[in-house]
């Protein structure tokens, strides 16, 4: 149960502040308040030594990832002041709020990174006796790619079932829209938003089995008088990131919980509906599930 937020540049270095601007991350970093076990970031950029060259080791790589991950709420970590203001191309962001009684270890904090990829989910994958897919021995997921995940949740469950229909040889748009019909056939009533960024794409889904705010985060958002900010918790919206010239320069999606009005240019996302979006050129499209 968690919030998301991810962008994808024309290939431009843009910093989380130049992307939201400065209140808008201000207001994003606010929700730690409540999401607080823990967040972490993954951004990509262009090293600076050329790419490919062979030093004695691995060759350097055409697209670093730079992943930082903590148990610690953004609100109270100094460390997002800095990331945040550090340019890439484009990153994922995620401020957890643990599900399900999962542990709060530095295994279960997000993003994920396996095979290239940063993954970022927002739901708690569960039956409706409410026990979690982590708990489910039959649920058939090979278990070495769950492993190489890093993750012991059911986030790191659905990341690993991502990353074998990738194996399959599926796009990944496709191995996204797969794995989530996939595992609705035991957790239909689920939710599925997630983010998933490459080197070329970043894919962003808003797929949830219920319309409802769970009681839990009514509970919780409460607690905080933020109850205003659960009503919409299910959705997640998007907007063009636009240069100073007023080109469009990409996309930005992010979880509700922080100002994000049409008069700003934010739009919803349907359910099962999902951005396919180049980091490498700032384009964009729909796609249904």
């Amino acid at each position: 149960m968690c919030r998301l937020l991810g962008y994808a540049t024309a290939g431009i270095n843009r910093s989380l502040e130049d992307v939201l601007g400065g209140q808008a991350v201000t207001d994003f970093r606010a929700m730690s308040a409540v999401h607080n076990d823990g967040w972490g970031t993954a951004s990509l950029r262009t090293p600076q030594e050329p790419p490919y060259r062979r030093d004695g080791g691995a060759p350097s790589p055409e697209t670093g990832t730079r992943l930082y991950k903590t148990t610690t709420s953004a609100l109270h970590d100094p460390v997002f002041e800095d990331l945040a203001k550090q340019p890439a191309r484009g990153a994922l962001w995620h401020f957890r709020l643990a599900s399900s009684h999962l542990p709060l270890i530095l295994e279960n904090q997000q993003p994920f990174f396996a095979n290239g990829l940063s993954f970022i989910h927002n739901g708690d994958i569960s039956d409706e006796h409410g026990r979690n897919i982590i708990e489910n021995r039959d649920f058939p997921v090979d278990h070495s790619v769950f492993l190489s995940t890093g993750g012991r949740s059911d986030s790191a469950v659905f990341f690993a079932v991502i990353l074998e229909y990738i194996g399959f040889g599926f796009p990944l748009d496709e191995a996204v829209a797969q794995a989530v019909r996939e595992l609705r056939q035991t957790y239909p009533k689920s939710s599925y938003n997630c983010m998933i960024q490459s080197g070329d794409q970043l894919v962003a889904l808003r797929a949830s089995g219920r319309t409802e705010v769970p009681s839990r985060i009514m509970e919780v958002y409460s607690g905080y008088g933020w109850q205003q900010h659960a009503i919409d918790y299910r959705v997640i919206r998007y907007r063009r990131i636009l240069g100073v010239d007023g080109t469009s320069e990409g996309v930005v999606v992010a979880s509700s919980g922080f100002p994000q009005s049409e008069a700003d240019g934010w739009t919803e996302l349907n359910n099962d509906e999902m951005i396919v979006a180049s980091n490498r050129t700032g384009d964009f499209r729909l796609e249904t599930i």
